[in-house]
């Protein structure tokens, strides 16, 4: 991998980690464009690191959320009127919902880096999961926020996370829909989907590190990479946190569904290959 598709796919993950728009599926077909082999183990691996530059955007972004979570869950372990905190029953919401995909990932590891990295795979469920985001903004009530989530809330949605394994489904799509679905307010769901997304890619790239750099793509490519998408996705989370305030997460549906039709086209025209 050269220095220019380091950064053109730093740019798609950063873009789309948190959208709901799919990133493992918009890096699936960047590669592809690029002439990368999607299901090669140094190129999944490399997707997967790269998330790191996401997540710390998101950590910086929310640090003080963060802190505030996590010092008064840290608390909570060695002072007993401290785990009456808002912040210690918060923190263990986010840790039991994060469990989900971690326990799912590393069961199903070999299927996802395998079979499912097909861009029929990613048209399919873009377009499919469309149809989720379109219903779960039809819930009537969307009024619960932060202290209001219980933990059946919180494990519903990190159950949902789940589905995003397959490419093209979105990590934020599935979980954000899930929240609506559970009466929670969008801005709280997007939140609680970053939240749940921390400790899932951090996971999922410590755990690609070493196949990244160990194999074909090298340490340069890989550090730069990360940063380009890290900018690039603290400049989306900052504007996704703006978009939903005031905006249904249908309008991202119509670009979903004409993806998904262009990809089936071009794969069904022989300009694409599904692998």
């Amino acid at each position: 991998m050269n220095l220019l598709q380091a950064v053109i796919l730093g740019i798609v993950e950063g873009l789309t980690e948190f959208l709901p728009v799919s990133s493992t599926g918009h890096l699936t077909i960047a590669e592809k464009l690029l002439g990368l082999r999607v299901d090669a183990p140094a190129v999944t691996a490399y997707t997967a690191v790269i998330q790191i530059g996401a997540i710390v955007a998101v950590l910086v972004y929310f640090a003080k959320d963060l802190v505030r979570i996590y010092g008064g869950w840290l608390r909570g372990l060695a002072s007993s009127p401290a785990r009456e905190t808002e912040e210690y029953r918060f923190g263990w919401l986010i840790l039991l919902g994060s469990m989900p995909i971690g326990i799912v990932g590393l069961a199903a590891r070999p299927v996802i880096e395998g079979p499912l990295r097909s861009l029929w795979v990613v048209a399919g469920a873009l377009i499919a999961w469309s149809a989720v985001m379109w219903w779960s903004e039809r819930h009537p009530s969307q009024k619960k926020q932060e202290g209001d989530l219980r933990t059946a809330d919180v494990l519903i949605v990190g159950l949902v996370q789940c589905i995003a394994l397959v490419p093209g489904v979105s990590r934020s799509g599935a979980t954000i829909s899930a929240g609506l679905l559970r009466g929670i307010d969008r801005v709280t769901a997007t939140k609680l989907s970053f939240y749940l997304g921390i400790p899932a890619l951090v996971g999922a790239g410590l755990l690609q590190l070493p196949k990244a750099l160990g194999e074909s793509i090298g340490l340069v490519p890989t550090l730069v990479g990360t940063g380009v998408s890290f900018v690039v996705a603290y400049a989306s989370v900052a504007w996704l946190l703006r978009f939903v305030s005031t905006n249904q997460i249908t309008a991202f549906v119509p670009y979903r569904v004409v993806l998904g039709l262009a990809i089936i086209v071009a794969l069904a025209a022989g300009w694409l290959t599904a692998t």
